[in-house]
């Protein structure tokens, strides 16, 4: 490798440990520059930046680590160690916080991701409410004395029923479990937020899944 290359292999290096400002072995300075200069020409910044006083070598065993020459910076003293401790716990709580956070979003956004659309659930009303109407007018029907359901129709009849009842409480469920991960960081009442949203509940026309 020519001169030119070898001094800007060490500028490289040089620069980049009083940037990082800890310790790193020459293969992991190597792999943080990207690979920019090979991995020898690395190793052989280190090592005339080490004869040369710029940086420190520091040997463990096998391993050889590189750091830079802590005599060039300013001194710190104890008041600002403490400030900076203390700022590290506020930005730690700070974290801890938005993790809470981020895992109750993440709840919300699959319970949504899960449910129907606005569109999707137009539709499913009308095609209910049609069905709705059909059976009003076979109950009336029979009622008046009219064709009997045959034991046929009938278990198709308890059949869906039964599907139906399980479908409601399910969603029931799944609309309570999202609306309580909301609540966790909500900071009103859950009252305020049903009708922040526009919330109706079976509750609010006396109604709830009926027994299987």
């Amino acid at each position: 490798m020519s001169k030119s290359k070898d001094a800007s292999a060490a500028r490289s290096v040089l620069e980049y440990l009083n940037r990082q400002n800890r310790p790193y072995s020459a293969v992991d300075i190597f792999n943080n520059l990207h690979k920019e200069y090979g991995k020898t020409a690395v190793v052989k910044a280190c090592e005339s930046l080490t004869e040369g006083g710029k940086i420190k070598e520091k040997v463990y065993g096998k391993q050889k680590v590189y750091v830079a020459d802590q005599g060039q910076f300013p001194d710190v003293d104890d008041n600002e160690i403490r400030d900076m401790d203390t700022r590290i716990g506020e930005l730690s709580t700070q974290n801890q916080e938005m993790d809470v956070q981020v895992k109750r979003l993440d709840a919300e956004l699959r319970g949504l991701n899960s449910s129907v659309s606005t569109e999707e659930a137009v539709l499913q009303l009308k095609r209910l409410t049609d069905e709705c109407e059909a059976c009003k007018g076979k109950l009336k029907t029979l009622k008046e004395g009219g064709k009997t359901v045959s034991p046929e129709e009938k278990d198709r009849i308890y059949t869906a029923r039964t599907k139906y009842v399980k479908e409601w409480r399910k969603r029931k469920r799944i609309s309570n479990d999202i609306l309580g991960a909301i609540l966790e960081g909500y900071p009103k009442t859950k009252k305020q937020l049903y009708e922040e949203v526009g919330l109706e509940t079976d509750e609010d026309y006396g109604t709830s899944p009926p027994d299987i």
